[in-house]
């Protein structure tokens, strides 16, 4: 772990679901795990193994069946619902396979809109999602729709929307996995460099060896529970 500050905290995490003949299935089984501030972890494991179960829980989507999770310091338990959105909004950023964007705004609308939502003013929100545009490469396709910008280009402005309330954490779901080789590459150098430069506490769900070996560490979620993989088997 990085020397920062832990920003994203899950302890003893259980989920359970019910099969269709109500047996109980523990996709979670006690899962802990710490992020600290700038640090990049990745989760890795089979399909189906709870990877995207385990974001959701981190990131607010849902609730644990046991354990708990803090955010930013502070604890989710015992919050409404219009506290945990809040809270959700405010602290953390997605971002998934798909780039999710809507295609009747602009790049740079797209990106205004959860700072617009949060009440922001529109110069302040214009402003915001211009810097980070041009952070990850597209001051110059601000205008375009998202028909008229390549598969990279979108998801680059996914992840620029995710950024744009600056959050404590950020949360990817195969952020690469519908992107060819090249803009794939591209897109895990920027995650690495604005985990670093943003001190943005990163957890990356991925199949992916290129971008797990960019991470601080890596965990394997099996059977419900996270392990660390050593460096030298990620690498190779």
């Amino acid at each position: 772990m990085s020397g920062g500050a832990v920003v994203l905290e899950g302890a003893g995490l259980v989920k359970t679901f019910h099969g269709g003949d109500g047996t109980p299935v523990h996709v979670l089984d006690g899962v802990s795990l710490r992020v600290a501030r700038g640090e990049i972890v990745a989760v890795v494991g089979a399909s189906g193994a709870g990877k995207s179960t385990l974001l959701h829980v981190l990131g607010a989507l849902d609730a644990p069946t046991g354990g708990t999770v803090t955010i930013d310091g502070r604890p989710l338990a015992g919050l409404d619902d219009a506290a945990m959105a809040a809270l959700r909004n405010r602290s953390v950023g997605f971002v998934f396979q798909f780039h999710h964007l809507l295609r009747e705004f602009s790049a740079l609308e797209n990106v205004m809109m959860p700072l617009r939502i949060a009440g922001r003013a529109e110069g302040e929100a214009r402003r915001r999602a211009e810097e980070l545009l041009e952070r990850v490469g597209l001051g110059a396709r601000a205008h375009h729709r998202p028909a008229a910008l390549s598969g990279g280009e979108q998801q680059r402005t996914a992840v620029a929307r995710a950024l744009a309330a600056d959050p404590a954490v950020f949360l990817a779901d195969e952020p690469s996995g519908n992107l060819d080789h090249g803009n794939a590459e591209r897109l895990h150098a920027l995650l690495s460099e604005l985990a670093r430069d943003l001190e943005t506490a990163m957890v990356v769900v991925t199949h992916n060896r290129s971008l797990a070996a960019r991470a601080d560490r890596v965990l394997l979620l099996e059977d419900g529970r996270l392990t660390d993989v050593p460096e030298r088997s990620v690498a190779g």
